[in-house]
């Protein structure tokens, strides 16, 4: 997986000193409310275990989870994905739907910085230097920060959609300028 940079963030790969970190985020309700169709947050460090290892055997040519990290400190602030979004539909586990999802997870201490639209320009930007044509973004409802941002990485609102995760989601689109 690539190594993204902009003035302020590196986006790595996932790692075993990261564990810590993901259970402090993922352990949130604050983080975790909208994530999901029934949310819920980490109970156990060995959650955050399974978590890491299964994002550091993640191998895609465009596709990442990155931990998004000060450029300069190292500290970490969130994470930001792009992978295969999942239809809606009868099956377990949900069948790809052929589209390519943006998203992002951040800690509390991180928010109102600026960092997710940062780093999902860096992504989107990687995205579409990859050759992808479109990704969407879809959130709760109710998740308008996630929406803000969006909105100001140039991505269009479409609506209410129940195409994917078997959810009502609010569908966000971005294609290359």
């Amino acid at each position: 997986m690539k190594v993204l940079h902009t003035d302020r963030l590196t986006l790595r790969p996932w790692a075993e000193s990261d564990i810590d970190f993901a259970f402090d985020m993922y352990s949130r309700w604050d983080v975790k409310r909208y994530v999901g169709v029934v949310p819920r947050v980490m109970e156990d460090r060995a959650e955050a275990v399974e978590l890491i290892a299964r994002l550091g055997a993640f191998d895609h040519p465009v596709h990442g989870h990155w931990v998004v990290a000060s450029a300069v400190t190292g500290e970490q602030f969130g994470t930001i994905l792009l992978k295969s979004i999942p239809a809606s539909g009868d099956t377990e586990p949900l069948q790809p739907s052929g589209d390519t999802e943006i998203g992002w997870h951040f800690h509390p201490d991180a928010w109102g910085h600026g960092y997710a639209s940062e780093a999902a320009v860096a992504v989107l930007a990687h995205a579409f230097d990859g050759g992808l044509e479109r990704v969407v973004a879809v959130t709760h409802p109710e998740n308008v920060a996630s929406q803000a941002v969006c909105t100001r990485i140039g991505m269009l609102h479409h609506g209410q959609t129940t195409a994917y995760y078997n959810a009502t989601c609010e569908l966000f689109i971005g294609v290359p300028t």
